[in-house]
């Protein structure tokens, strides 16, 4: 009869080797329990796996354009505030200028509430956000607005200008016809706004717009530039009635800055409105597609749990099982190694 060697060394050998297999085997189920996916995608799909992998990247693209629409969604929204306060302080220079042309058009008011309402537009169009300037176009690390009180290239243009068309002497500006200041206004300073020199002495910001892609197949403009027309008429009226009512005009010229004021804030407000507005339509653009998106990630997630989802309760009772087996087995590799021929042999 042949007989079998049996040692206590190979024994315990042989639990050890069972216990690291477990152990690992613990680690992946552990993983499955936490999570409630497989731990091993190919093992558990086969064939499906590129599926898997499909479901994954495209839920990675939508939650990173998701996440993006909402700083998008920020910036217009903060935009739009900026443009109402843009609005209000249109709203408060119409209001000097309109009472300067019906009462008084020598009054100091008039002429501050030039300075406050450009002193208002530029704090307005400087704002930021997260770093970014709003009204810089694509250039957001740059403020928009150069301030005009602060000794700027805008204001010594304006008074270059004035100084070549009324020179004095030998005229006195208390002398300068409306008909003159009208002109003045209409070929020499509305060039500096509505030309190229706005962007050498006003402005840096630039005429395209933040692009932003709002869902896979949808992009479009998440910005506004300080150089629509609206900004610049509102700068133009702002400065007209700043810079000539703080000259020594005659009332029928100051009535007649005041009657251009008029007619430049109001078409500004009505610009600044329209911009307004579409800010807010491209904000409603950006919540639809994100809902849309979501929708597409809830639906891809039910794939993603359809393919790689474990059952929480077997999950649980595998774990359990394996940390039982463990146990049982450190008990029993302890005792073979206590285990001596000397405790037989007393």
């Amino acid at each position: 009869m042949k007989t079998t060697s049996v040692s206590s060394s190979a024994m315990s050998n042989a639990m050890r080797y069972s216990q690291s297999r477990m152990q690992v085997e613990l680690v992946k189920r552990e993983k499955e329990l936490n999570t409630l996916r497989v731990a091993d995608l190919g093992l558990a799909l086969g064939a499906r796996t590129s599926q898997s992998v499909t479901f994954a990247r495209d839920l990675e693209r939508l939650n990173t354009i998701v996440d993006s629409n909402k700083l998008i969604s920020s910036r217009l929204s903060t935009t739009q505030d900026a443009l109402g306060k843009l609005g209000d302080a249109a709203q408060k220079l119409l209001t000097a200028v309109s009472t300067a042309v019906g009462g008084d058009p020598g009054s100091n008011v008039t002429r501050d509430a030039g300075k406050a309402a450009l002193q208002s537009m530029t704090s307005i169009l400087n704002s930021s956000l997260n770093g970014e300037y709003l009204f810089s176009g694509t250039n957001t690390d740059v403020k928009p607005i150069n301030d005009y009180t602060a000794s700027s290239a805008a204001k010594a243009a304006f008074d270059a200008a004035f100084n070549a068309s009324f020179p004095n002497p030998p005229t006195d500006p208390a002398d300068i016809t409306a008909t003159q200041i009208n002109d003045f206004i209409t070929n020499v300073v509305t060039p500096q706004f509505m030309g190229p020199d706005w962007k050498t002495n006003w402005s840096n910001a630039t005429d395209q717009q933040i692009v932003s892609r709002i869902s896979l197949n949808e992009t479009t403009e998440t910005s506004v530039s300080a150089n629509t027309d609206g900004v610049k008429k509102l700068a133009m009226a702002a400065t007209v009635v700043n810079e000539l009512f703080s000259r020594n005009l005659n009332a029928d010229a100051k009535k007649a800055v005041a009657q251009q004021a008029i007619t430049l804030t109001g078409e500004a407000l009505g610009s600044i409105a329209q911009t307004q507005s579409q800010a807010g339509i491209i904000e409603q653009r950006v919540t639809d597609a994100s809902d849309r998106m979501n929708a597409q990630i809830k639906l891809f997630e039910k794939h993603v749990i359809d393919l790689e989802g474990v059952d929480e309760y077997e999950a649980a009772n595998r774990v359990n099982d394996l940390m039982s087996h463990i146990q049982t087995s450190f008990a029993l590799t302890a005792r073979i190694q206590q285990l001596s021929l000397i405790n037989f042999l007393k």
